[in-house]
């Protein structure tokens, strides 16, 4: 077990495990920029921060669908909706495990490869559904790197257990109380580690 810690965010939908997640990245990346410049460098010679992220689809304020996101590149691809024609169906949902591993993949090999953070949102109930993400978020925490996993509170796939069990995983629960200053927790237990 390596010394950065991999920290879980968890929470029932709609806590806001997304908007907690992003603004740990923001203070991460702006901190880092900051000690880069201050070294004289110009800010574009560390690959921060690496990995995918989910996004809600909504048509007229009703959630459609799920888009995942390549933290870097900002390459997308709509990886669950309503009106997808798959077998795989999960909560009523279509699920192009395609579509997920085009961007996915990449995202998160090129994080377990280059970048200083790896963030993976999130290993919920429709990307586990593909075994190549399941592989690559495995071979990712495989890396001693500071690592930020949004993970489905009630999901029972193995892949989430075994995260859960882990020695390195710190798991922290977004509830309304403390929505507000747990970014600044899990910036302050990531600081402590690079």
């Amino acid at each position: 077990m390596g010394i950065h810690p991999k920290i879980g965010i968890t929470g029932l939908p709609r806590s806001g495990k997304s908007a907690v997640l992003v603004k740990v990245l923001e203070m991460l990346t702006d901190e880092r920029i900051r000690e880069i410049n201050a070294r004289g460098g110009d800010g574009h010679e560390t690959d921060i921060i690496g990995g995918m992220r989910t996004e809600p689809i909504s048509e007229n304020s009703e959630r459609v669908g799920y888009k995942v996101i390549d933290i870097r590149t900002g390459a997308e691809a709509v990886m669950a909706h309503k009106n997808i024609d798959s077998r795989m169906r999960v909560l009523g949902y279509g699920i192009d495990t395609e579509a997920l591993e085009s961007v996915a993949i990449p995202a998160i090999e090129h994080a377990r490869d280059y970048s200083e953070v790896i963030v993976i949102d999130e290993i919920g109930k429709f990307a586990v559904e593909s075994e190549d993400f399941v592989k690559v978020v495995r071979s990712a925490l495989e890396m001693d790197k500071p690592t930020l996993l949004a993970l489905h509170k009630k999901s029972r796939h193995p892949l989430l257990q075994d995260i859960r069990r882990r020695d390195d995983a710190r798991i922290l629960e977004v509830t309304p109380v403390n929505r507000a200053l747990l970014p600044y927790k899990i910036h302050k237990l990531m600081r402590e580690t690079y």
